[in-house]
């Protein structure tokens, strides 16, 4: 008899799903050790980061998909609604949901329970997968979330799996540890720059590095001002979501061979520092994440980040892994940092003083935004 596991794959699979996001959970464990077999699989850091890389996938033509717990949805509601639902990005979530069978650890049961309600809330639609019989009903609901642009909740209960929990023979192998070089130098003896810029000067130097780019814009002030500099068709401006600008770039330059530009901030960065992880272990070549450290969340009134005082992004990146990284502040270190041939994912790190160009908000539509940025990825 065929698993729960492998049946209900089997469906994404006929219905198109082509990207998958994980975030673990012990009650579907050997689900998620089967995706990698059959889609391309991002196993995540955190699963709002997840939210932004589906979008991305999203806007490359893909058909996301992401396999969370229910616990895990507190961690993404805000990303749900002011991304991919603002943006109408396509998202199907399946949610292991805890709490409500058998439950080991009580502190799943609050959430768990009360997840339908939550979701209702939200204005996300959600059906309950309670019996393998359940599985009939999903692939019209697949079929409506990619046509109309919708998301979608599936909600797992675990009795889905009871059955077949220690089975031998037809139960797959779980996923060995991800294998990579763990080799990381993170020393940096270079003398820091001093900054001297702002972040509207800095992104007029290196305007002219971002002709025929796909390149995602950090919310506020930097959209603007970018918009302001240099508007095209390929920029991506995020009007919400903060700390997604990186995880959206990832998911573009994963299912795509365009070249991306992530302009991320410092405070951004801080918000959802383990993308960089992703980044790092996917190691896309078609990507740079150039991040403007003002030392302040520019937007909301100047007030000081970590940045500021005690962290270094660019060893933040080093230590998660990623290799090629650059700081730069003046108009020449920019200039040849945009310059250099990077080979690989790279990560650039522009010091800046803090202040606001007194720019006009971007008169586009979100959704006229993202349609330009699908067209471009599809020239």
């Amino acid at each position: 008899m065929l698993r729960p596991e492998n049946e209900l794959l089997d469906i994404l699979k006929e219905n198109g799903i082509d990207f998958i996001g994980t975030l673990p959970c012990d009650k579907i464990k050997n689900l998620c050790a089967l995706i990698g077999r059959s889609f391309f699989h991002v196993p995540l850091a955190r699963e709002e980061e997840g939210i932004g890389i589906c979008a991305g996938a999203a806007l490359a033509g893909r058909r996301p998909a992401m396999f969370v717990q229910s616990s895990g949805i507190g961690n993404m509601i805000n990303a749900l609604l002011s991304l991919t639902g603002f943006y109408k990005f396509p998202l199907a979530l399946f949610v292991s949901r805890r709490g409500v069978y058998k439950e080991k650890i009580e502190a799943q049961v609050p959430m768990g329970q009360r997840l339908p309600r939550i979701l209702k809330g939200a204005g996300i639609s959600s059906t309950l997968i309670d019996s393998r019989e359940d599985f009939r009903g999903i692939p019209g609901k697949l079929a409506d979330i990619y046509s109309k642009n919708k998301i979608h909740v599936f909600m797992l209960n675990p009795v889905l799996w009871e059955a077949f929990e220690g089975s031998a023979g037809s139960a797959p192998v779980l996923n060995p540890p991800l294998a990579k070089d763990l080799t990381c130098r993170v020393s940096n003896k270079s003398k820091k720059p001093k900054p001297g810029l702002t972040r509207f000067e800095i992104l007029d130097i290196i305007a002219p590095h971002l002709d025929s780019k796909v390149v995602v814009c950090n919310l506020g002030f930097p959209s603007k001002e970018l918009y302001n500099v240099k508007h095209q068709p390929s920029n991506f401006y995020m009007l919400g979501s903060m700390g997604m600008a990186t995880p959206i770039g990832l998911g573009i330059a994963l299912t795509s061979k365009k070249d991306v530009i992530v302009i991320d901030g410092d405070g951004s960065i801080l918000m959802n520092p383990g993308s960089l992880a992703t980044a790092a272990y996917f190691e896309p070549k078609n990507l740079t994440i150039f991040v403007v450290d003002n030392g302040a969340y520019g937007s909301t009134g100047n007030q000081p980040t970590f940045a500021s005082s005690c962290v270094d992004l660019e060893l933040v990146a080093k230590g998660f892994g990623i290799k090629n990284t650059i700081k730069a502040a003046s108009r020449k270190q920019l200039t040849e940092a945009m310059q250099y041939p990077h080979k690989g994912l790279t990560f650039i790190h522009a010091l800046s003083v803090p202040g606001n160009k007194d720019v006009p908000n971007i008169p586009l539509h979100p959704l006229e935004i993202k349609q330009q940025v699908q067209d471009f990825l599809k020239s």
